[in-house]
């Protein structure tokens, strides 16, 4: 038995660059460590895949002799890999002792209603692979109320249509105000909390007001299924890294039982951790990349009393100018003449 994770995501999302990071870090770990590139269109790859798809078909290929756009390739060249899963499957024999990473491409449409992608994880599973679903969304949407709306739509009908045990990521945390504050704590954006508050929101705005009912339906669908709940990453800090892999090993069953010696006392580990409270797991992450609006008042607070401090010391300053200009200018001052008039009366 195998165990691995299946990456999937928008485009942008940085699916190849977590397979890159994931990969070096579970090698640093001392897991054997395979990587599948299963996207014919991906021309750099920043790591080296054991196994990769362009050698059985590519995108540029497809496009050129079959006269096909980008999405219409991408959906030719995995409906072609569909009907080659013997090349996959004789691949894959020599890895049956690693861990597996599969880099998918980033067609939203592949992987929510196409059905080849979802034929070839259930082919994959039934080779004996545990496979974990990790959807990565860009930070970025949780500055928009709307494109927030539209990602976690996005990861629930991903959830429903692949039928994998499921993770939902938002990568690139540390990147996450670039473009704006967050309406709210970053808690809310990340369990999925009561959308109508962001609803409040899209009706200020003129355009989103216009769409409305359509918001709202969309909202009242999330809401019914209560699935989608998010976990936070950047894969540049270990320490994220390594809280994403303890919840990948208990969701694909990794820490339950491996082809790797002494796997019982990682589940031992991972049962105890199990019971730790997490209702402040976001708070450092919170702390750490996202500006605090309290700060904010209490610097501006600090600021104005400076400002205030450095008014009453100017004021001080001039008025004790004044007066030292005013007892000069009595010093300088010539002595009274003396009239004719006194001269003689004297």
């Amino acid at each position: 038995m195998s165990f691995g994770q299946w990456v999937i995501g928008p485009p942008g999302s940085g699916k190849t660059t977590y397979c890159n990071g994931m990969s070096q870090f579970l090698t640093a770990m001392g897991r054997k460590v395979c990587i599948i590139n299963l996207d014919p269109a991906n021309d750099a790859l920043p790591y080296e895949c054991a196994i990769d798809m362009r050698e059985l078909v590519s995108l540029s290929d497809v496009m050129e002799r079959l006269a096909l756009g980008p999405n219409g390739g991408l959906i030719y060249c995995m409906e072609y890999l569909e009907q080659n899963m013997d090349w996959l499957h004789e691949k894959l024999q020599q890895f049956k002792e690693h861990y597996l990473l599969f880099d998918t491409p980033g067609q939203a449409e592949l992987y929510t209603n196409h059905t080849s992608m979802r034929r070839i994880v259930d082919h994959i599973q039934r080779w004996g692979v545990r496979l974990c679903g990790l959807h990565l969304i860009d930070s970025y949407y949780c500055s928009v109320p709307s494109t927030y709306i539209s990602a976690v739509l996005l990861s629930l009908s991903t959830m429903l249509h692949l039928e994998l045990p499921h993770i939902n990521v938002l990568s690139k945390i540390d990147l996450v105000e670039k473009y704006g504050k967050l309406a709210f704590d970053l808690e809310f954006f990340a369990d999925v909390g009561d959308l109508d508050y962001l609803l409040d929101r899209l009706d200020a705005d003129p355009f989103g007001k216009k769409f409305g009912n359509l918001n709202k339906a969309l909202c009242s669908l999330i809401d019914d299924y209560s699935l989608v709940s998010f976990t936070t990453l950047n894969i540049q800090d270990k320490e994220s890294v390594y809280n994403l892999v303890k919840m990948i090993d208990k969701t694909n069953g990794y820490v339950y039982g491996s082809f790797i010696p002494g796997n019982d006392s990682i589940m031992t580990l991972m049962e105890s951790s199990a019971t730790t409270w997490q209702f402040d797991k976001f708070a450092a992450v919170q702390e750490r990349y996202i500006a605090n609006d309290d700060d904010d008042d209490d610097d501006e607070a600090d600021h104005d009393d400076n400002d205030d401090i450095e008014r009453e010391e100017g004021d001080v300053d001039v008025v004790a100018a004044s007066s030292q200009r005013s007892q000069q200018e009595e010093e300088e001052a010539p002595p009274p003449a003396t009239t004719s008039k006194g001269k003689e009366k004297s």
